[in-house]
């Protein structure tokens, strides 16, 4: 039905919706400036040259070394998107989480085994059309004809996966900057009762559904109560 609208993701993550929609034209955003980063250097033509191992010796000298990149001012260069990858295949629990000091802290996750890809040439002409940034959402330029999906942090006890946590407030703001967008939005989130009475107050469709987990800070994979809210024009 928007098959000839852009798409824009203000949190784009893991980039599940857009490759599952397969738009022409995207706008993809995350405040995570390293995902945003590998997403570019997938677009060039990413191989990995790196040799990555699964232990926690070479773990958490990737770490300090992605960490030192962070710090020199080589955030955005290739090794930096190619220990990014290792360090969120390699990590504990799938997560991707920053300090304050914006310094990757995720300790060695303990796989027995891990299937590294080095190779994301296939994965090049699905994205290489997309615009990605990496920013705030409320700095999003959006255009008439774009459709708008925020899958945003949930609203959950823990929500510092960066170093600048996304509570309750946050929340709030980015529900009423979604209501006034004036373009199709689809939002999702963690169904708690304070969140379906935001979205409701704010003329949403508020429906809810039970979705898995494949990421959790304590590794609980029980089922989670999520919202999904839709407002038409």
């Amino acid at each position: 039905m928007h098959s000839d609208k852009r798409l824009v993701e203000p949190f784009v993550g893991g980039l599940a919706v857009s490759l599952g929609l397969g738009p022409k034209n995207a706008l993809l955003n995350d405040v995570n400036e390293h995902l945003i980063n590998f997403y570019k250097w997938i677009q060039v033509g990413l191989i990995i040259e790196l040799d990555f191992e699964n232990s926690p010796e070479y773990y958490y000298s990737a770490r300090g070394r992605f960490n030192a990149l962070i710090k020199s001012g080589g955030a955005a260069s290739k090794e930096s998107a190619e220990l990014f990858y290792y360090l969120n295949r390699t990590g504990y629990n799938g997560l991707c989480r920053f300090n304050r000091g914006g310094l990757f802290n995720v300790p060695y996750g303990r796989y027995k085994r891990i299937n590294y890809v080095s190779d994301f040439l296939d994965l090049q002409p699905v994205i290489q059309d997309w615009k990605f940034t990496a920013s705030d959402y409320s700095e999003i330029e959006i255009e008439q004809g774009d459709m708008v999906y925020a899958d945003p942090p949930y609203d959950v006890e823990f929500t510092a996966y960066s170093k600048s946590p996304f509570g309750w407030n946050d929340q709030v703001e980015l529900a009423k900057w979604l209501a006034n967008l004036r373009v199709p939005v689809i939002a999702s989130n963690q169904a708690t009762q304070r969140i379906l009475d935001l979205y409701a107050s704010l003329g949403f469709e508020v429906n809810t559904l039970s979705a898995p987990r494949r990421i959790s800070c304590n590794g609980d994979r029980t089922p989670a109560f999520e919202m999904l809210a839709t407002l038409r024009l």
